[in-house]
């Protein structure tokens, strides 16, 4: 019997009639009423994961592009059918975790309903609104790249691939929405915000009638409590970080410590455990004999132990990921500079399914002719006012010359883009290993300068006014040390170095740094307040 399907336990002849009457409907063999009329007469009600266990099941038949087109259809097909799941999970299970966001912006999406009504139109609390769906993005990411990921190692991989497009189409909207609000092209803004909403409320529908509840059939503890860990490394959407998913009997202590402490440290200790598991399993003696991190392996050209190596790769200047000859991502760098973030739940996934959809043609496209020999290489390049991302695929071959995968690299040459004449002599200055740091200040106030927003207001005593709304780019407005301050507060704020501060400055609130660092909100608030406000009496 197949995996999946054993695994959610489907019946074959109630399987046999949801796939006839699905391709009988998207080949017009079917009208919408004949199909449900057919659903609800042989099969009464209809699972999630009967449902998507059918969608998975059209492979072969239908092209992603068309499921996708007709999703919404299929779901009208079913109406009535499908059984809405009671989407009850323990507390602070990652799928319990989705439920809370899923309800938090639900509540942020009926704000933006009343604000549509008001005849007057006012600014600020719609930039308050998409401060908070801008968040979503990082919802959509953990999905991608934790959720996704777990469920493909079960063979469900096509819904996922469809689901990826529609996370695509909500950030896209949300973005496109944002930029148009602080355009200040406000009929224009006022006229996407319906789409807008709908396309959120659509997307959340689906994981909530049938990505959750499939999930939490197919997928076990032991996984859930792993993604528990990593989802704490890319963060929360709108609501609070939760507490790590514990089952007795499954969580290691020791490993719990270290993703409560991984935050505070600013060191991703949960990769760096399991790339010395990856490597040591792969370079350990015949038998699967673990290496310590002490061991001294043989290399190329030289001798290292594991930590070297682990070490090696964390302090690269650059970017790393590594994709082998199957097309399985294999290892990446997880430098604190990471320009994309990525999680461990990669590692094994199908290239291909680590892109969106449209993107995914490419990928394929490069691996063929990396793999035929055509070519060897492949460049692109993010070219922005004061911003300048470099990426390169490499085709990997041993020296038989034996296709063996693809390797980017992924640097911000930024800095190194300006370098002028030359230096031979030792100079100390702010340049650190990844760039220059005066450079990277100069980004953060860049960022500032290009958002409309009203200055800090002050009291009569010259103290500025923080709160939970003030931006990143306004504190940067009236202290431009505020980034340095925040990384002496937590080391995991070192990512306001990198180029992303541009995108980051603009939509950061005091509230969402106090999530991403695990402070309290009112105790941040204090500290940039006395930090900000530290001349005036």
């Amino acid at each position: 019997m197949n995996p999946l399907k054993q695994k959610l336990d489907i019946n074959n002849e109630r399987y046999r009639i949801i796939v006839s009457v699905k391709e009988d409907y998207l080949d017009g063999k079917l009208s919408l009423e004949e199909g449900n009329r057919i659903l609800k007469e042989k099969l009464g009600t209809c699972t999630p994961d009967e449902f998507a266990y059918a969608e998975q099941s059209l492979k072969g038949v239908y092209k992603d592009e068309e499921i996708l087109d007709r999703m919404d259809d299929l779901l009208n097909l079913f109406d009535g059918v499908l059984v809405r799941a009671e989407n009850e999970y323990p507390e602070n299970h990652p799928l319990w975790v989705y439920l809370e966001e899923i309800n938090a912006v639900e509540k942020v999406a009926l704000e933006a309903d009343e604000l549509l009504k008001q005849e007057k139109f006012i600014k600020n609390p719609w930039l308050g609104i998409f401060d908070s769906l801008a968040q979503w993005r990082t919802h959509l990411s953990r999905k991608q790249n934790q959720l996704y990921p777990m469920l493909e190692d079960h063979g469900f991989d096509r819904p996922t691939r469809i689901m990826w497009t529609f996370d695509d189409g909500v950030r896209d909207a949300i973005s496109a929405s944002y930029a148009l609000l602080r355009e200040d092209k406000y009929e224009e803004f006022l006229a996407s915000v319906p789409e807008t909403l709908e396309k959120l409320r659509d997307l959340n529908s689906k994981e909530l009638e049938v990505l959750l509840p499939t999930s939490y059939k197919l997928l076990s503890d032991e996984e859930f409590v792993r993604m528990s860990k990593n989802d704490h490394e890319i963060g929360y959407a709108i609501i609070d970080p939760p507490g790590l998913y514990v089952v007795p009997g499954i969580n290691d202590s020791a490993a719990q410590l270290n993703a409560n402490n991984s935050s505070q440290n600013g060191v991703s200790n949960e990769f760096l455990n399991d790339l010395a598991g990856l490597l040591s399993k792969y370079v350990g003696p015949v038998g699967g004999t673990a290496v310590s991190k002490d061991a001294v392996l043989d290399v190329a050209t030289g001798k290292l132990t594991l930590e070297q190596i682990n070490l090696l790769f964390r302090h690269l200047p650059v970017d790393l990921s590594y994709v082998d000859e199957n097309e399985l991502v294999k290892f990446y760098s997880d430098t604190p500079h990471r320009i994309f973030p990525r999680s461990a739940n990669v590692i094994g996934r199908e290239v291909k399914n680590c892109h969106p959809a449209k993107s995914v043609h490419v990928v394929e496209e490069i691996v063929e002719k990396f793999r035929s020999g055509e070519q060897s290489q492949a460049e692109f390049w993010i070219n922005k006012p004061g911003l300048f991302i470099y990426v390169i695929y490499t085709a990997v071959r041993d020296e038989n010359g034996k296709f063996r995968g693809v390797l980017e690299m992924m640097q911000d040459c930024t800095h190194i883009r300006e370098l002028e004449g030359s230096r031979t002599l030792l100079t100390w200055d702010k340049t650190d290993f990844v760039g220059d740091s005066s450079k990277e200040k100069s980004l953060a106030q860049e960022a500032a300068e290009e958002v409309e927003e009203e200055p800090l207001t002050a009291d009569a005593d010259g103290r500025f006014h923080i709160d939970a709304k003030t931006t990143l780019s306004n504190l940067i407005k009236q202290s431009p040390d505020i980034v340095d301050h925040l990384i002496s507060l937590n080391p995991k704020f070192e990512k306001l170095k990198t180029p992303m501060v541009k995108v980051m400055a603009k939509v950061a609130t005091i509230k969402m740094i106090a999530e991403r660092g695990d402070f309290d909100v009112d105790d941040l608030i204090g500290k940039i307040d006395a930090f900000i406000n530290k001349n005036k009496k």
